[in-house]
């Protein structure tokens, strides 16, 4: 066991201390403790565990993210052509006719849900392969509405009510029309062959 000096507060403790003792029959007396105060060595005072620093200042920005999908034509024209694609560049330019067209304008969402589904699927049992369905390209944003509204939710409804599980197993391609079948304002649904 190593050894420590004591601290000058420990030793006048200890000499109070030894002052009150007796001495042990048969014993002689212990020579005094020689009175020699041992330099103390001064600790380095502890180290703050964190380090200075202002908010903000060692951090650089993170970049901005946000999470943004795209408009409706963007994900549509970013999806993969899963018809042939000669006819998906005619369709495209406008050079294939639509079969049968149906119009959602002025329609509620509880309206126009159930009447699309019905189209396409009385459409694909007819053996038609190109519909139309014109959604209209939505209200303009009124400056003085208190509340901002999204425009166009049947514009952006659509595509994703064609996709849903009773609908998706007719629907081939879905694609923004071109100018003369409507333009943003409709959409070109290539319909699978029945079986």
């Amino acid at each position: 066991m190593s050894r420590r000096r004591l601290r000058p507060d420990e030793l006048e403790l200890w000499r109070q201390v030894a002052q009150t003792a007796e001495r042990l029959p048969g014993r002689n007396a212990a020579p005094p403790p020689k009175d020699r105060e041992a330099p103390l060595r001064k600790s380095p005072p502890p180290r703050d565990p964190l380090p200075s620093f202002d908010i903000g200042s060692a951090k650089a920005p993170a970049p901005e993210k946000r999470d943004y999908k795209g408009t409706t034509a963007e994900r549509l024209s970013g999806e993969p052509v899963r018809m042939d694609s000669k006819n998906f560049t005619r369709m495209k330019r406008g050079k294939l006719v639509p079969e049968a067209r149906i119009d959602l304008h002025g329609m509620t969402l509880d309206q126009a849900h159930p009447t699309l589904v019905r189209f396409i699927l009385t459409s694909q049992m007819r053996g038609l392969r190109l519909v139309l369905v014109i959604t209209g390209k939505g209200t303009r944003e009124d400056p003085h509405d208190p509340m901002p509204r999204r425009r166009g939710i049947l514009k952006t409804q659509v595509p994703q009510w064609l996709r849903l599980p009773g609908v998706s197993q007719a629907v081939l391609q879905i694609s923004e029309a071109h100018q003369r079948h409507g333009g943003t304002g409709a959409y070109y649904v290539y319909l699978r062959k029945r079986r």
